[in-house]
């Protein structure tokens, strides 16, 4: 919780605020509770203003909570000092660590300084880095002359060289291209099963999330609405299934309407919307009665399960 000023418009509304200002008390974040285990990735979502990021600056001890207690790796993070930073790692898609006009290595040299890793060990960690996140060309370039997708993979190499237990990701693939944003999901992946690592995840794009993460926690305006498995979420919240077509001739849309909710009807694409337990009977009825060419039995997509939740939300 914290406070904002309050301050009315025009010449006269400034003027009272700075003689007589008023506040009111903004919750940011509020009752969240959630555990994470280890090697675990968990995304975290809500939409622009929820909590997420500040849930987790208190998490790496950015900032403190009004009230509350929380404990990362054995420590209350805003308490744990050099030990607690030591363990983790924030990264945020919109801000960077980089410096501008030096090579990503001048960073990577830097943060071996600041976390004291041996020469040895920094080495064997950054050639590892280097080559799961395809650097070998970019690491020597400086940061201004490479691409946003290369910056962000130098972030994370940057922020994994004294090897944290925790890794903090707000918004990792902000802006990316598509080849760019597989990139970083496959190297988390990888490095996960490597090390072990347990990763807390923030990110608008659905693609993260299901590449990524078995398990989902859902806030809104500071409230934890959901903590569980993604398909769990998406059955509970769902009570249909999409077929995707694609036609033979002669099937019309009418046609197609006897078997369920024509959602969409592109000849020779359609989609149809069917209860989810009569998907597979459904399939098997389209399938004897008219010209199919391919058909699969898909859930609704993610982007639709998180936007009715929070839609439920308000």
């Amino acid at each position: 919780m914290y406070r904002v000023k309050v301050r009315d418009p025009g010449l006269a509304g400034a003027a009272r605020a700075l003689v007589a200002p008023r506040y009111r008390e903004v919750r940011a974040v509020e009752d969240v509770s959630f555990v994470v285990e280890r090697g675990e990735i968990v995304a975290f979502l809500g939409p622009n203003g929820a909590g997420k990021t500040t849930t987790l600056k208190m998490l790496t001890g950015l900032i403190y909570p009004s009230e509350g207690q929380a404990q990362v790796a054995g420590f209350t993070p805003w308490e744990g000092g050099s030990p607690f930073k030591q363990r983790i790692s924030l990264v945020l898609g919109n801000k960077q660590q980089l410096l501008w006009d030096l090579p990503a290595e001048e960073t990577f040299q830097l943060n071996q300084a600041i976390y004291a890793v041996p020469e040895a060990l920094y080495r064997e960690r950054r050639d590892e880095l280097v080559e799961l996140l395809e650097l070998e060309d970019v690491i020597d370039k400086p940061v201004r002359q490479v691409s946003l997708g290369e910056r962000m993979k130098c972030e994370l190499a940057a922020s994994l060289l004294h090897a944290p237990e925790i890794l903090f990701l707000d918004e990792p693939t902000l802006g990316l291209d598509v080849t760019a944003q597989d990139a970083v999901r496959r190297f988390l992946c990888t490095y996960r099963e490597r090390h072990g690592a347990t990763i807390l995840l923030t990110s608008h794009y659905m693609a993260d999330v299901t590449a990524l993460a078995s398990r989902v926690l859902i806030i809104h305006r500071g409230r934890l609405l959901y903590d569980g498995a993604l398909q769990s979420l998406v059955a509970r919240m769902t009570q249909a299934k999409r077929i995707e077509l694609v036609l033979g001739n002669g099937v019309t849309r009418e046609r197609l309407a006897e078997f369920g909710d024509v959602r969409e009807f592109r000849f020779p694409n359609a989609t149809l919307e069917v209860p989810r337990d009569e998907a597979t009977a459904a399939a098997a009825r389209l399938l004897s009665s008219l010209e199919i060419v391919d058909l699969s039995i898909q859930d609704p997509a993610i982007e639709d399960v998180i936007r009715r939740v929070f839609a439920e939300a308000s």
